[in-house]
């Protein structure tokens, strides 16, 4: 009866797996699964305990760090929240200077400040942002493109 314990931690691992996605309540369900295989055996308990213990640390340090390369490499690498705005260009509604402004980024209204002291970037000038400080997008003027075909 003592697997269906094991097998009750190894679908609790999983799913807590599957909230973190780090691998390691993986391969504790593995250890999980293999102490209940154990157990189906008729092992002791003694027996279970160290087959979970020695399973669960194999896979944590020979599996994991192949499988999380590989989970690495297959996963872009997307920039979210704030830092996607970073090089973003936005256009100049208020005068922007060292301490205040206001620029129109990805469709909204932001407060901005000029990157380099003493700039002033005029209303409609294009510019990129920097960097962001808060709710402040720190930016600097695009350089002249037009003369580029």
């Amino acid at each position: 009866m003592a697997w269906l314990w094991w097998l009750g931690a190894a679908l609790v691992l999983g799913v807590v797996e599957m909230l973190t996605v780090d691998l390691i309540f993986l391969m504790f369900a593995g250890g999980a699964l293999a102490a209940m295989l154990v157990s189906l055996l008729g092992a002791p308990f003694w027996v279970q305990i160290i087959v979970f213990a020695g399973v669960s640390a194999a896979l944590l340090f020979v599996v994991r760090p192949w499988a999380k390369k590989l989970l690495d490499r297959s996963t872009p690498d997307t920039a979210t929240n704030i830092a996607a705005h970073v090089g973003r260009e936005a256009t100049v509604l208020i005068d922007v200077t060292e301490h205040a402004g206001r620029v129109k980024l990805a469709g909204e209204v932001w407060t901005a400040r000029a990157a380099q002291r003493g700039a002033v970037l005029p209303a409609g000038t294009t510019v990129r942002v920097v960097r962001i400080d808060g709710a402040t997008a720190v930016v600097d003027a695009v350089e002249d493109r037009s003369y580029l075909p």
